[in-house]
């Protein structure tokens, strides 16, 4: 995000748009049942727009998509994500209150159905408004300080994102030649000193400062200069120079902070992904309960032992848990060194190989999902004796556990899925597990499981 980065007409789209459009269509539900639209439809309508507020915020509906079809899927796919949540939120509190009983059942059914109907067309139009006013000149101008490999990234993340409204005009910077960043020498308008004339005669509303402020003084020249303009002025740091996972600029009490490592899962995101979890987690067993009795049943009659083994593991933050698995070995290691299962170990049982080769062993797991010890998506977690061991040669590894584990994750559709025998099939997971930090989403978690499935059904590296 960057500073100044709404268009008024988006910031205000964002914040009212849904929940308005989410009270209103209850206001039509009880008008086609003839329903008085009462005290209770009127309760149910504040706290649906409040709850709307929150959980619609965590998406963008707005930003027209660069690839159309795969950005229609992603879209309609947000938009039915972001209502069940709603619904969720509101049918949990209407069951535990009592209070849904009082309501009648077509008017709900209603609202539930057109909602994402009316949804669509509201978002439909907030864009094609945002495009006449871009088509229409409305658009603020910006220039970038700063011919370098920052500067070009800010310029190609001002284009790529046509809601921020934004257009740069120019650049600018005193160094030249090979000292200038390749693809700009032939767009840079002139020196440092030149900035507050271009910013004033050409009426710039913003300008960006990608300069590092330590190795230019005149930058604090050029912010005194620019006092005699309106245009608004930021520094934008170099953070890249970090791996960066999940930056976003805080504060604390006040002062500016920026983030460069960070859980992806905070604020609504989380609520997200919790609701998402114990949804599908709670489906899932309700489903697979009868095959979960009957490996039960097999475990206990094949081989010594419990049916459940249970095995430290590091979960979020590095905090120990306890992992459940069916049991597939004649043993239960969860000592200081815990060897890896290989194929044709000797101390998988028969009915463990079969177990492990299609993943069913992981299944208990779900009842790890339901405690909020895990996650349906995430990285893997590993025994602590392992964990131990890789921390010390794999640089970044206990990042990954700046998230709950997962029954599956990035790495297992990519390949890394079984034994991790050498250190570069660990650093691979783990530049794996990373990577979902940095793009996680509740699509791509969706994308994880249907590959995961696909995956579970012809793979042969488990065992």
């Amino acid at each position: 995000m960057f500073g100044g980065d709404e268009h008024p007409v988006l910031s205000l789209a964002k914040r009212l748009v849904n929940p308005v459009i989410i009270f209103f269509s209850l206001v039509v539900a009880a008008t086609l049942e003839q329903q008085k639209f009462d005290g209770l439809h009127l309760l149910l309508g504040i706290f649906a727009f409040l709850v709307a507020s929150q959980v619609f915020d965590g998406f963008d509906f707005f930003e027209p998509s660069l690839s159309a079809r795969r950005g229609n899927a992603m879209y309609a796919l947000n938009l039915l994500i972001a209502w069940l949540i709603v619904l969720v939120i509101l049918g949990a509190v209407g069951a535990l209150s009592g209070i849904i009983g009082e309501y009648n059942a077509r008017v709900l059914l209603w609202w539930v159905l057109i909602t994402p109907l009316l949804l669509f067309v509201g978002h439909s139009l907030v864009r094609a408004y945002l495009e006449m006013l871009r088509s229409q000149g409305s658009i603020r101008r910006v220039v970038i300080v700063g011919a370098n490999d920052l500067g070009r990234k800010l310029a190609d993340r001002i284009h790529q994102q046509r809601s921020l409204m934004m257009r740069v005009e120019a650049f600018f910077d005193d160094r030249s030649g090979d000292r200038c960043e390749g693809e700009l020498k032939s767009v840079v308008s002139g020196g440092i000193e030149d900035v507050a004339t271009y910013v004033a005669e050409h009426e710039i509303d913003l300008v960006y400062i990608t300069l590092p402020m330590f190795n230019h003084p005149s930058v604090m020249d050029l912010v005194s200069a620019l006092k005699d303009t309106t245009a608004s002025i930021y520094f934008v740091p170099d953070v890249f120079i970090f791996d960066l996972v999940q930056a976003r600029l805080d504060n604390v009490n006040g002062i500016p902070v920026i983030s460069v490592f960070e859980t992806p899962l905070t604020g609504i995101n989380a609520v997200h992904k919790h609701v998402f979890d114990i949804v599908a987690a709670g489906l899932i067993l309700l489903a697979i309960s009868p095959l979960l009795l009957a490996i039960a049943v097999l475990v206990k009659a094949t081989s010594k032992g419990p049916v459940i083994f249970k095995q430290r593991r590091y979960g979020v933050n590095g905090d120990e848990i306890l992992v459940y698995k069916f049991r597939s070995m004649s043993v239960c290691e969860d000592n200081q060194v815990v060897t890896q299962a290989t194929r044709n170990d000797a101390r998988v049982t028969w009915i463990g190989s079969i177990l492990r080769r299609t993943s069913l062993d992981e299944l208990p797991q779900f009842f790890n999902v339901l405690q909020g010890t895990m996650s349906i998506v995430g990285p893997r977690p590993h025994a602590v004796s392992h964990n131990e061991h890789y921390r010390k040669l794999i640089h970044g590894y206990m990042w990954r556990h700046k998230v709950k584990p997962g029954i599956t994750g990035w790495a297992q559709i990519n390949g890394y899925r079984g034994e991790t025998d050498t250190i570069d099939k660990m650093e691979g997971r783990v530049i794996y597990d990373i990577a979902y930090l940095k793009s996680w989403s509740v699509w791509l978690d969706i994308t994880i499981i249907l590959k995961t499935i696909k995956l579970v059904l012809k793979d042969s590296k488990a065992y």
